[in-house]
């Protein structure tokens, strides 16, 4: 408990540097030392990314030269009304075997300090494996449990074409009942796919859910709505 109230003071003074981000790094024996005010790591391919819930927030990040890391972020500090303090561990190893084969293994342990009955797990795990990228996430929240999947494939010529498949799974402990239907479980998925061409960068992502009608209202998941969504973009950068 002291050491937590003391890794949130030593943040706070992180998350006072204002709107701009903010990187100490250093190198200590074996050890590679970052100090910020934003995330500065995420894990299983980019699945898991811690997030800041306010405009105080801070971590500190350990990378040994052997692939271990460990860390804490506090993405809140709960000096806002009506924000609670949050402190996030983690610990992991990343190794690359070769330059086509990696992987990843490590948990992260969210942490309410006052409401342990809001502290939960999450599980995580990735791998490269010849320029594709393979990442798995497991949670058990105290209200529900959350299992995510993301395949990432880099297709090569003729195509370019970079491909993001990422599904989600979901079950309640307690059904949502809703106009007489209960939701229990639940499962979303995106698709996105994207390419250089003529100097611009063209993507195009789906994203959809098993929910639909009324049933919305229990969604929780990873897209910006519950029902289907298709959008189409283009990029250029004008210097």
């Amino acid at each position: 408990m002291h050491i937590r109230t003391l890794l949130l003071g030593s943040l706070a003074l992180l998350g006072c540097q204002g709107a701009q981000a903010y990187v100490m790094e250093r190198e200590l024996f074996n050890y590679d030392l970052r100090l910020a005010t934003t995330p500065t790591r995420s894990m299983a391919q980019g699945l898991v990314q811690p997030n800041a819930s306010s405009a105080f927030h801070g971590g500190l990040d350990a990378t040994h030269t052997s692939g271990w890391y460990f860390g804490g972020w506090a993405p809140s500090m709960g000096v806002q009304e009506g924000s609670m303090p949050q402190l996030d561990l983690y610990a992991g190893v990343q190794r690359p075997l070769n330059g086509q084969l990696g992987y990843e293994l490590g948990l992260i342990r969210y942490s309410h300090p006052g409401l342990t009955k809001l502290d939960y797990t999450q599980y995580y795990s990735g791998l490269t494996l010849l320029g594709s990228r393979f990442g798995f996430a497991f949670s058990d929240q105290p209200q529900r449990y959350d299992g995510n999947f993301l395949l990432d494939l880099a297709l090569p010529r003729p195509l370019n074409l970079d491909v993001t498949l990422k599904y989600g799974g979901y079950r309640l402990n307690q059904p949502a009942l809703i106009g007489g239907n209960t939701v229990q479980r639940f499962g979303d998925w995106s698709l996105n796919l994207s390419r250089q061409w003529a100097g611009s960068r063209l993507q195009f992502s789906y994203g959809d859910s098993s929910l639909s009608g009324a049933d919305c209202a229990a969604y929780s998941g990873n897209n910006g709505q519950c029902e289907s969504l298709l959008m189409l973009r283009a990029e250029r950068p004008l210097f």
